[in-house]
């Protein structure tokens, strides 16, 4: 249990630190931790927290990601409130054990703070180490700044606990981008959170008095029936994470749209489509194109998995063009780019007015998507518009004229 009452206030901090008080806040019972850039410094700060006596947990530094990852599945397990991170080829190491954390049903909470693969294993943001996983069953979003990504980690534990979904959750938040940019956070007191987190109670815990089996190894006729059940679960979770955005509004005072939050999409043609931390810049970029007279929005993604695919659908199709702004490597795949483009595109298929889609392949390596490239990206967005066709699938920001 925390050993102190919390009183509501008003900090600047980052995003991993922000990540770091949520699991204070949330009262977590164990953290299994490995260091790796840029998410070690959310368990830097936990490491303090539980010297100084703030927080009353069990701290465990693994010999690896993949067995931090285990020993997380194994405290969720015997009944613990968990929560693990991780980065770039961090995350890639304890891929195995995705699928039976998910398969067990065990709601582990991983924080992701983005940075890419090798090569060229950079410290910035690209969202491929985290998008690897989208199929394994977790519940998974992406925080634009330090205040959301305070909220994501304690809307997440109320959503993966809830005995309806019972699924781990990645929240995510780009390297760098938010997990070093320091932003004003307002902190709840300690009954706002009890409030709306219950505690922690796994229906089927491990415990020597009342014995269960737990164990990813079944027989091959049983295996159609769980991974049924873990689809019913990851979209049954829709009205679940829902009910906890209307909750935490109630009872925090800030409301977010649980799927995608729209940005002067109001009179828009072309919009942006993407997650993240660059929509903070894409914002910024837009309130000056509309200065100019463009016609340009934003809708960003807060949940993909589950994937919103209707409300995708019913926000994209209402314009004329969409260009989506990936962040991410899908090589080989439908547009020779990323993943999104897939997904928003499969969206908006069964829809009876389709825009254009783009994608455009921006931030790779962990750079910064800079103004001027929102400038860029929209003149493309412009131009596919007034043809009534694209130029081609993907661009390459930064690489072409």
């Amino acid at each position: 249990m925390a050993t102190a009452t919390m009183a509501r206030k008003t900090v600047r901090i980052n995003g991993c630190v922000a990540a770091a008080q949520a699991a204070k806040y949330a009262d977590v019972d164990v953290i299994t931790a490995y260091p790796i850039r840029p998410y070690t410094a959310t368990m830097m700060a936990l490491a303090q927290m539980v010297a100084n006596g703030e927080l009353d947990a069990e701290y465990i530094v693994a010999d690896s990601e993949h067995s931090q990852l285990s020993i997380a599945h194994g405290a969720s397990s015997s009944g613990a409130r968990v929560f693990t991170g991780s980065s770039g080829v961090g995350v890639q190491f304890g891929y195995e054990l995705y699928s039976p954390i998910s398969g067990s049903r065990m709601p582990v909470q991983m924080m992701i703070a983005d940075r890419t693969l090798d090569p060229p294993g950079d410290f910035g943001s690209e969202h491929t180490d985290a998008l690897s996983t989208r199929d394994m069953g977790w519940l998974m979003g992406w925080s634009c700044d330090a205040q959301e990504a305070f909220d994501n980690h304690l809307l997440a534990y109320r959503i993966g606990e809830d005995a309806r979904v019972l699924l781990p959750q990645m929240v995510c938040q780009d390297g760098f981008f938010v997990s070093h940019i320091t932003t004003d956070v307002a902190l709840p007191d300690s009954g706002q959170v009890k409030e709306f987190l219950p505690p922690y109670k796994h229906p089927y815990p491990l415990d020597p008095r009342h014995p269960v089996s737990h164990g990813p190894q079944i027989m091959p006729e049983q295996g159609p029936p769980l991974q049924l059940e873990r689809a019913r679960a990851m979209e049954g979770a829709t009205t679940v994470i829902e009910e906890a955005h209307d909750d935490f509004a109630r009872i925090f005072g800030r409301r977010y749209d649980p799927w995608i939050e729209e940005f002067m999409t109001d009179g828009a043609e072309v919009v942006f489509f993407m997650q993240g931390g660059h929509a903070v810049t894409a914002r910024h970029a837009i309130r000056h194109l509309r200065e100019r007279g463009a016609k340009v929005g934003l809708v960003r993604l807060r949940t993909i998995r589950p994937y919103p695919t209707d409300r995708v659908m019913d926000s994209l199709s209402r314009f004329k063009a969409v260009g989506v702004v990936e962040t991410n490597m899908g090589l080989g795949s439908v547009s020779s780019g990323g993943s999104l483009y897939a997904e928003a595109c499969a969206a908006l298929y069964e829809s009876d007015t389709r825009p254009l889609v783009l994608s455009f392949m921006a931030g790779m390596g962990g750079e910064a998507i800079v103004l001027k490239e929102f400038y860029w990206m929209t003149n493309k967005l412009l131009e596919a518009q007034k043809r009534g066709k694209i130029e081609k699938r993907t661009h390459w920001v930064g690489f072409e004229e």
